[in-house]
């Protein structure tokens, strides 16, 4: 990858981080949108163009350049050790669940009771974690893979399970965008392993659709939960009856 298309993805990561369109960049630059799209396309930017895009995004052009020139070590899932320290704070938990949804400092302290000494202290932390890489600015850089999960058998899903698991099934799910099924059949082990195909590939979508609507304001985005879980299963009252 040359250099000058590292500086340009690295501008498109953070137009995406920031919630920023070309129809942004046109303003900044006094260009129509077509016309920013065709310079992302060829990659034909004057410097004076990338000057003031940096200052569309609160960079310099050295914090940029020295941004396209990182390559952090990807994290695919954390130590025990690193998710007890998640659970063991909650403040600490709600503003890595934040970085983790690509939320700005300045969302977290709109939305949530937190000061900003307190909120910087606490992506210090997630910092040390390298969960995040703090620029900057008060910049955040995600430190995860796209396949980053939580350890199978760890705090955050014993944490969800014990708590959260809970309070999210106590609801009537009566809202129009609102859904709970629950299907029992005997599958064959061939059935299941369709199933669980099938499954994998709505969670990637999921994903998917999450990456898409980081382009869209805070305001239209709304934290979603979605459970999926296969098993073999007997209700333990049937089991009690068999011979």
């Amino acid at each position: 990858m040359s250099e000058i298309t590292q500086l340009i993805t690295t501008l498109k990561r953070e137009l995406k981080r920031q919630g920023k369109t070309y129809r942004d960049v046109g303003v900044a630059l006094d260009l129509s949108e077509p016309s920013v799209k065709r310079l992302f396309a060829t990659e034909q930017f004057t410097l004076e163009r990338l000057v003031d895009i940096c200052g569309l995004l609160g960079l310099t052009l050295a914090e940029l350049a020295q941004e396209a020139g990182q390559r952090p070590q990807q994290i695919h899932t954390l130590k025990a050790a690193q998710e007890r320290e998640l659970v063991s704070d909650m403040r600490l938990l709600l503003v890595a669940v934040c970085a983790l949804n690509h939320w700005t400092i300045e969302q977290m302290l709109q939305v949530y009771r937190l000061t900003e000494a307190e909120c910087l202290q606490l992506l210090l932390r997630l910092d040390r974690l390298e969960l995040i890489t703090l620029l900057p600015g008060n910049r955040i850089r995600l430190n995860v893979a796209r396949d980053f999960d939580w350890l199978q058998d760890g705090p955050i899903r014993r944490y969800f399970r014990e708590q959260g698991m809970p309070e999210f099934i106590d609801s009537g799910f009566r809202a129009q965008d609102e859904s709970l099924d629950f299907v029992h059949g005997m599958l064959t082990e061939s059935a299941r392993a369709k199933l669980q195909a099938e499954l994998r590939q709505l969670r990637a979508r999921f994903a998917q659709l999450h990456e898409e609507s980081l382009a869209a304001p805070l305001p239209q985005r709304r934290g979603t939960g979605l459970l999926l879980a296969l098993r073999e299963w007997e209700p333990a009252a049937f089991a009690a009856l068999r011979r």
